[in-house]
């Protein structure tokens, strides 16, 4: 069997808004989609509903998304072809506790600079946790979704 291509969905509320904290959390690039709306809207495939522009860049109304920098991309579309994070917007809230998270690994002597930048960024402290002799920072991100700090 070949391996198969993924990506991590998030859905959310404000997908602008958890694109750029995940971009500058991960040092992630946030996806450019201007040529590709474009093109849409020339083939009557988008309306003005579908997206917006933001920093003097076509966006998508309802998605954004966040690219490993040295990864690849589509450049017809500016998807990226590798390690990447799409938030899509949904009607719903978020209900519960995450089933899936990230965890970022930084070690443990960067561990609470980072956890402070994290904060800084929109990020929340959860809890800290020791067991098994190490330690973890559980944040949760602007919109509530938990992830870990190592």
């Amino acid at each position: 069997m070949t391996a198969v291509q993924w990506k991590l969905v998030v859905d959310c509320a404000d997908p602008l808004r958890l694109a750029r904290f995940w971009s500058a959390a991960l040092g992630y690039a946030q996806e450019e989609h201007s040529e590709l709306i474009e093109r849409l809207i020339g083939f009557g495939a988008v309306t003005d509903a579908d997206w917006m522009v933001v920093d003097g860049r076509k966006m998508w109304r309802g998605a954004a998304a966040v690219r490993h920098p040295e990864d690849p991309v589509d450049p017809a579309t500016g998807v990226g072809l590798g390690r990447r994070l799409l938030f899509n917007a949904v009607p719903e809230p978020k209900q519960g506790k995450n089933r899936l998270h990230i965890d970022l690994h930084f070690g443990p002597e960067r561990r609470v600079a980072e956890s402070e930048r994290l904060t800084s960024l929109g990020a929340t402290v959860l809890r800290t946790v020791e067991e098994h002799g190490m330690s973890h920072v559980v944040m949760a991100d602007p919109e509530g979704n938990e992830f870990c700090v190592q």
